[in-house]
């Protein structure tokens, strides 16, 4: 007995080294193609017609205050352009963003701006319901979904809804970078900005746009329509993603906007971090497993760690690990800096290894339980990434 384990002993140690540095080479792989996609999206031009400003009903599901809430709503009551409207959806009548609300309404009297104040319910995802709320006082023919820590510049309007004049597209959304005020938000950010964005750049180059992201999603009234409404996604977790995927399924393309918006990131403790990224991921794993679990792929710091460990820190092991990193540096600069204009990511490039040793521990953690914590609300994730409430 003591002779077969020695012997599965010396094969582990034999074959560590190889399985160690096809991950290496996998991840570079990714890294190549992270690269080629953001130079892509880059070159794509950018077409404007000074005749496309359709009339646009922008709805905004508050929930609580945020950081630099004020700032943040008022960045959209500014915009340039001729016609538009903003809603307010909010759930809870003693949610003190109200009183933000109220504010923003009397300091901008000329801005068509509406409040709605509900708790119907259409599903167990809350933001979904006071979308469906909000919408009710919607006027125009395109909506346009924004969370309340977006903060925009005035021509943002104007550039996001210019893919629209293309009768074939349903959909429009942005990517994000954040701002922060802790030094765990600005890790958190970190990995946003060079880990999240790069994954998106890539499924747009190798499928194309069948997603939505969160930080904004505009999308024609008679599109919404057409999948069923606010109803058909009220019991997900990744709403966004479906706003995307089933216009896609229907038949209609979604456009990635060159237009980045700014996200505050209010997070300020390690634990926020975890419960965050925690509810993302499971989130990805219930509703695309083998998507999740292919990011095994992607973790070029870990794999080149490993690899120096196998090799007993031989001199080939800090080769193989210095190329690895330069190459993920490669794509945190290209994506981060060059695509996204992250200041954060110009500031702390450095710690991106860091950064990466704990993201593979988030997405490990990932595969812990369906049980999720949302908004103060204890939820479970089923098949397919609908939530259940447990309380």
């Amino acid at each position: 007995m003591l002779s077969v384990i020695n012997l599965m002993e010396s094969q582990i140690s034999a074959y560590a080294p190889l399985v160690a540095l096809l991950f290496c080479l996998s991840a570079i792989v990714y890294y190549c193609l992270a690269i080629y996609a953001a130079i892509d999206f880059r070159s794509q031009p950018i077409t404007a017609d000074p005749d496309f400003h359709p009339p646009v009903s922008i709805l905004k599901p508050l929930c609580g205050l945020d950081h630099h809430t004020y700032e943040n709503l008022a960045s959209f009551c500014v915009q340039d352009y001729p016609t538009y409207q903003i809603v307010f959806g909010i759930q809870d009548s003693h949610d003190p963003v109200i009183a933000i609300v109220k504010q923003i309404m009397d300091d901008f009297p000329a801005a068509d701006i509406s409040m709605v104040v509900s708790d119907h319910a259409i599903g167990t995802n809350l933001k979904i319901s006071n979308l469906a709320n909000a919408a009710t006082k919607a006027k125009h023919g395109i909506l346009l979904i924004s969370d309340g820590d977006i903060r925009v510049e005035p021509h943002y309007l104007r550039s996001v809804v210019q893919p629209l004049a293309n009768p074939a597209v349903g959909v429009v959304t942005c990517m994000y970078r954040s701002f922060v005020q802790s030094w765990i938000a600005a890790l958190e950010a970190l990995g946003i900005s060079t880990e999240l964005a790069p994954t998106v750049l890539v499924s747009r180059k190798l499928e194309g746009m069948t997603f939505g992201i969160g930080a904004t999603i505009a999308i024609r009234r008679s599109v919404l329509d057409a999948i069923g409404g606010f109803l058909s996604i009220a019991n997900y977790l990744h709403d966004d993603f479906h706003l995307g995927r089933m216009p896609t399924l229907a038949g209609y393309q979604v456009v990635l906007s060159h237009y980045v918006v700014n996200h505050a990131l209010s997070t300020h403790r390690l634990s926020d971090l975890i419960q965050h990224q925690g509810r993302w991921n499971r989130g990805i794993r219930v509703s695309q497993p083998l998507g999740y679990a292919g990011q095994i792929f992607t973790f070029g710091t870990i794999a080149g760690g490993l690899f120096l460990l196998a090799m007993h820190g031989a001199i080939v092991g800090w080769i193989v690990l210095g190329i690895t990193w330069l190459f993920r540096l490669a794509m945190a600069w290209t994506i981060g800096i060059i695509v996204l204009r992250d200041p954060i990511v110009r500031q702390l490039l450095w710690l991106v290894p860091l950064s990466d040793v704990l993201r593979f521990l988030l997405w490990c953690y990932g595969f812990v339980g369906n049980s999720i914590e949302w908004r103060g609300r204890q939820l479970r994730l089923s098949k397919g990434g609908k939530l259940i409430a447990l309380s």
